[in-house]
């Protein structure tokens, strides 16, 4: 059965199916409204975002693609029309000039900045639910999304900080940085923990970050 199909949109499965659906395009809508006060399409508002909040060593052509779910050389045209529009400015990597760098102008910045009340409408109406309803949602959309990056539907973007990943204070005296990454084996400073990582793994439920 389809929930696409109304006559089949009987299950309660079915029902938060099709709901998930149309909050997405509800997200869509959204996009492409700013976008067109703005001049910017849904990818390069998404490309703002990533560049703004994402760790430094993704801010990258690969990154990009990656975050969008498009190829190279499409995340290439992406950053290609923000550079043409002067909100970002590409950079070979000091360690490997094959490898293309990307960050935000202050013009970009600007741009930016009127993006981050994007999804307010959409917060507003979650605030609005009782509390016991936002924690039982709140569980469900965890659930769903933990079985979607499971199967390599959907990337998880998170700061390090609930990461499986992350030991905090592994190392105080170390002038790297006084947490460390178990996934890339590094240290890391406290102001990149506050960034985005395509490598996020939650925690399990119940466990302690491990110190």
């Amino acid at each position: 059965m389809s929930p696409f199909d109304p006559k089949h949109r009987t299950t309660v499965g079915g029902q938060i199916t099709i709901a998930l659906y149309r909050i997405a395009q509800a997200i869509d809508y959204l996009l492409r409204e700013r976008g067109k006060t703005m001049r910017l399409s849904p990818a390069q508002i998404q490309a703002l975002l990533f560049l703004r909040y994402a760790r430094p060593g993704v801010r990258t052509i690969g990154g990009l693609a990656q975050r969008l779910g498009v190829t190279y050389a499409t995340a290439s045209g992406v950053a290609d029309a923000l550079e043409s529009k002067q909100f970002v400015a590409r950079a070979p990597l000091p360690d490997d000039q094959r490898v293309v760098t990307l960050s935000l102008t202050s013009a970009g910045e600007m741009q930016a900045d009127r993006l981050e009340n994007i999804l307010d409408e959409i917060e507003a109406v979650v605030n609005g639910l009782p509390a016991a309803e936002q924690s039982a949602l709140l569980r469900g959309m965890q659930a769903i999304i933990a079985r979607l990056q499971q199967s390599g539907y959907v990337r998880v973007y998170e700061m390090c900080w609930g990461c499986q990943f992350f030991r905090r204070n592994a190392h105080p005296d170390d002038p790297r940085g006084p947490h460390h990454c178990a996934f890339v084996d590094a240290p890391l400073a406290e102001p990149v923990t506050y960034f985005e990582c395509p490598d996020f793994v939650p925690l399990v439920e119940n466990r302690e970050v491990e110190p």
